[in-house]
């Protein structure tokens, strides 16, 4: 089985030359072939050598792989499937007016296993490699029309962090698609030991996926509580700047009755008080054998309006794509003919 280029830097595809016989600079060219003109295969790089691409033919190729199939919502939203590692996965394009964003898998299923996500449900089956998750953003009809990207899609980026580090390098490198970070947005429950590599190593915004303050409360709901405590999560967090143009924000997913009252939205102004940061309040979608509901719309702006009386900025999410299951919490790589 040939191995894929796409997700290589060009240190990696220097190597990848010199072992084809080419000369070392021609990784760089790989490079612009790759991302800057994103051919789909060796033989469209015409500025190496007949022999050299017939040579790297051989054993590599560029790596793109077609969606499966798409399915468009009544608001324009599109959830693509793709096949990979053996599963299927999804990516879902958002277009907003001017913006057209990618919400991008990282994982095949997950194995964080909070209780009230289709993708937690199904369990892990395994990490995405980084042309994987590259070719999610390269693969689709509005590849070159996409402004911003959020990982938000099936599994927990930061359990997958040295192949998610590597489709940043590509994705905000001069060599690579040179977006600037603030394009990107990455979510995650707080896997201490790589949230924190995370913010060393990348300026992309952060997003935390909250949803209840209460540490006996949210392990009800989230198992990985245990492991890292949000408290812990918040105090890591509290060591880095976000009073500058990098962002964090906090995921809070509003359940009828568990975690809509006062007292929550109390504990939640003590808990990041002080803390340069948004709250996205997200409807909860309905999912089977699942006894919760969605709080009232009155009841979540009740819940944003204190937030809003004590210091922190909150919003309330529109739901995008809830009828072809590409809202947060639906996305569960299936096929629908299967």
């Amino acid at each position: 089985m040939k191995q894929r280029l796409l997700g290589k830097t060009p240190e990696e595809l220097r190597e990848i030359a010199l072992a084809a016989g080419l000369p070392a600079f021609a990784g760089k060219q790989m490079a612009q072939w790759l991302y800057g003109k994103r051919v789909r295969s060796v033989e469209e790089m015409t500025n190496l050598s007949k022999a050299g691409r017939e040579a790297l033919a051989r054993d590599w190729e560029v790596g793109y792989a077609a969606p499966v199939e798409c399915q468009e919502s009544s608001d324009g939203t599109k959830k693509y499937l793709f096949e990979a590692q053996g599963f299927f996965i999804e990516a879902v394009m958002i277009p907003d007016q001017d913006r057209k964003t990618l919400c991008v898998s990282s994982q095949a299923g997950c194995k964080m296993g909070c209780k009230f996500c289709m993708t937690g449900r199904q369990g892990f089956h395994g990490n995405l490699s980084a042309a994987d998750i590259l070719n999610q953003f390269f693969a689709i009809e509005e590849a070159g029309e996409l402004s911003n990207a959020v990982f938000m899609g099936m599994g927990e980026p930061l359990d997958n962090w040295e192949e998610v580090k590597r489709v940043l390098e590509v994705l905000t490198s001069p060599w690579g698609l040179a977006w600037s970070p603030k394009r990107i947005t990455l979510s995650t429950i707080g896997v201490l030991p790589n949230l924190r590599k995370f913010l060393d190593e990348s300026h992309c915004h952060l997003a935390v996926s909250l949803h209840n303050p209460f540490p006996e409360e949210r392990l009800e709901m989230m198992p990985v509580q245990k492991a890292w405590p949000l408290e812990d999560v918040v105090n890591l967090i509290r060591q880095y700047d976000f009073t500058g143009q990098r962002r964090v924000s906090f995921e809070y997913t509003v359940f009828a009755g568990w975690n809509d009252t006062k007292r929550h939205a109390d504990a939640l102004l003590r808990l990041l008080q002080g803390l340069e940061c948004r709250v996205n309040l997200i409807r909860f979608h309905q999912i089977p054998d699942f006894p919760f509901v969605p709080a009232p719309l009155p009841q979540m702006e009740a819940f944003r309006d204190r937030l809003s009386r004590g210091g922190i900025t909150a919003t309330i999410r529109a739901s995008r794509g809830e009828d072809i299951f590409a809202a947060c919490g639906l996305l569960a790589g299936k096929h629908k003919g299967l």
